[in-house]
């Protein structure tokens, strides 16, 4: 039963049950913009008052930026849902389906969060951004600097040459290889075994009593 479908359409969540086990699921439909953080915050607080278990499937390039999101109240927004899944004291469990960038990373349960089980498939990525995306950004600093010294522009094969390292870094050390080989995770899984891995993580976890939340939802 998906909840509140048409606001924050970017963010699905919904009721469901796993293997009979009833859970919270919460998925990526895009980025994250204040409406959709919002709907993500209420809906973790229903589960953790009704003591459900959630599922985070991750596939995030992060929240939504600019001046106009900015003045919406992004920031704010954002930090409702971070709040709730850091106080949800029900078990977590995380799946990166797809990228897992910046600090979308943290609204979808990332491992900072305590996820019980935290798994990947294996087109997962992870890191702080894009490898395109930073190295623009270094080779933007990088020309303000050149020009601010005065001298001359970068052709377009030293640009080429400068952002390959960069590039090249960000695609080795985001891989899910990478990060599973550092046991950053509970490592990769069959997509086609997402549902029996989730089941048995659920079961596991609810072999200790889940605390009663202390707070109230606080409704968008």
């Amino acid at each position: 039963h998906e909840f509140k479908a048409a606001y924050g359409s970017t963010l699905v969540c919904g009721f469901a049950h796993v293997m009979g086990y009833p859970v919270g699921i919460i998925a990526n439909n895009g980025i994250l913009f204040s409406e959709s953080a919002q709907k993500g915050a209420h809906f973790i607080e229903l589960c953790a008052a009704r003591k459900y278990p959630l599922v985070f499937l991750q596939n995030i390039t992060g929240f939504m930026v600019g001046q106009r999101y900015e003045a919406e109240g992004i920031a704010k927004h954002g930090a409702k849902m971070v709040m709730a899944v850091a106080n949800a004291a029900v078990p977590k469990f995380t799946v990166v389906i797809g990228g897992s960038f910046g600090a979308g990373n943290y609204a979808m349960c990332g491992r900072a969060y305590d996820p019980r089980f935290l798994w990947l498939w294996p087109n997962a990525r992870t890191s702080v951004m894009g490898g395109q995306q930073a190295a623009s950004v270094l080779l933007t600093v990088r020309l303000d600097a050149l020009r601010a010294r005065g001298g001359r522009d970068m052709s377009p094969k030293e640009q080429e040459e400068f952002t390959r390292p960069t590039v090249e870094k960000y695609e080795t050390e985001g891989s899910c290889y990478y990060s599973t080989a550092r046991l950053w995770d509970d490592g990769i899984i069959d997509p086609l075994d997402t549902r029996a891995v989730l089941a048995l993580g659920i079961s596991a976890s609810l072999n200790a009593p889940i605390p009663t939340t202390q707070f109230g939802v606080f409704r968008m």
